[in-house]
């Protein structure tokens, strides 16, 4: 996504600005009066997102306020120490080392060092000031349009070939590291091996830094089935979609074609049963895709307290399948490879099982790959797991992991295999 002069849209807003804006307009303008009885409707809605954006960017501004506190008492303690040292850079290391009598110096290096107990470091800090600069200069800016970069009408549904050919982007960490999961090279030795090594990938840059755009996820949509690709892996998701049936257009348009999609579950430790993640495989009230999998973040161990990612969202009845996605090592950008955790990580570790089955069986159609998926779990009878949970309470709940998605089990590429083969052989 980006505009024609090449452009890329680094940032965009939360939906939930876009929402209060538009909604804004509508019920806090001179017309609001006049509004119909049909359009007074929407105005529970109204009130819903004004409380919630306000509450959020109350909340980031309040965050932002005591991490600037931590941070400069941070740099000015790094400051004083890098003066003694009388160098530029020093590791913990360098900070056991030091032997003075100055007390300014000593209380700066035992600050320094109580605060890397606590992994706040250098880089945290930096990654932290990123954080809170994009929440408050774009996220959550009702000002800030990235369409005037794009130079389409964001309300045109139907317009289609806007944007331009860089795939690349201002940060391709997120993609990178996704894509790496999928179809890293196998034999090179070097890094990771992706799971299926006999793939291509297509990269469609939709997702900007902040919330998706309904119209951009339908469009990619469009342009990832017409261009040739039999999976989709979607690692974002929102908790509004003010334009969803655009996306469920795009989503049968798909399912037409045996394209199938798979998409992280999210990251908000949340039951999406009863919660908002969109996209979705509802495409109508009564109505379930085929082509489609939803997936959760599970761990390498079998210990309760972490076999489920503590941040990935689940769901007996809308979470298929929990995939490895907590410390996933992986490819990122300039020939390096770090670890990061997410159920965006947990929906590749699916789609590269998805690509494997169909480089191996390519006739196989889009739900037949989602059932062999979902059939070829692992079980873990009988574990039980902490549950997820949004608050910070002291004991988490222990249900049975497989209370929380609707195969009860996590994905696994021998399993999987196995059954595809025994398929093909009927």
């Amino acid at each position: 996504i980006g505009g024609k002069d090449g452009r890329p849209v680094a940032y965009d807003t939360q939906e939930l600005t876009r929402l209060y804006v538009a909604l804004k307009d509508k019920f806090e303008g001179p017309q609001a009066a006049r509004l119909q009885k049909k359009e007074k409707e929407n105005y529970a809605l109204y009130k819903q997102v004004k409380a919630e954006f306000e509450k959020e960017l109350q909340e980031t501004k309040a965050q932002y306020s005591q991490f600037q506190q931590l941070n400069d008492a941070y740099q000015t303690a790094s400051g004083i120490v890098k003066q003694h040292l009388n160098r530029d850079t020093f590791t913990l290391q360098d900070l056991e080392n030091i032997s003075t009598t100055d007390q300014r110096v000593n209380q700066a290096r035992m600050l320094i060092l109580s605060m890397a107990e606590n992994k706040l470091t250098a880089d945290v800090f930096k990654e932290g000031e990123n954080y809170f600069l994009s929440k408050l200069k774009y996220h959550l800016n009702p000002n800030y349009n990235s369409r005037d970069i794009v130079g389409d009408d964001p309300t045109n549904l139907k317009e289609r070939n806007y944007g331009n050919n860089d795939v690349k982007g201002s940060d391709a960490e997120h993609g990178t590291h996704v894509a790496g999961i999928i179809g890293a090279n196998r034999t090179n030795n070097i890094g990771i091996k992706g799971i299926a090594d006999n793939v291509k990938i297509m990269v469609v840059r939709a997702v900007p830094d902040g919330d998706e755009r309904d119209k951009d996820v339908a469009n990619a949509i469009y342009y990832a089935v017409d261009n040739g690709a039999r999976v989709i892996n979607m690692s974002f998701g929102k908790e509004y979609s003010p334009n969803k049936e655009a996306v469920d257009e795009a989503v049968k348009y798909a399912a037409s074609k045996g394209v199938l999609l798979v998409h992280a579950a999210g990251n908000s430790a949340k039951n999406i049963d009863n919660a908002n993640n969109f996209p979705t495989k509802k495409v109508s009230a009564k109505k379930e895709v085929k082509n489609w999998i939803e997936v959760g973040a599970s761990a390498y161990t079998d210990s309760a307290a972490v076999f489920v990612g503590d941040f990935s969202n689940y769901g007996k009845n809308t979470v298929d399948v929990f995939a490895p996605g907590v410390d996933i090592y992986s490819t990122v950008p300039d020939q390096k490879y770090e670890a990061n955790s997410g159920t965006s990580m947990a929906a590749p570790a699916t789609t590269g099982v998805s690509a494997l089955l169909l480089s191996y069986y390519p006739n196989l159609t889009a739900e037949q790959v989602r059932d062999i998926i979902m059939k070829s779990t692992v079980k873990h009878k009988d574990l039980k797991v902490n549950k997820p949970s949004e608050g910070a309470s002291e004991k988490a709940e222990v249900v049975p992991f497989d209370s929380l998605s609707v195969s009860g089990g996590v994905v696994n590429a021998y399993e999987a295999v196995r059954l595809a083969e025994t398929m093909a052989r009927k």
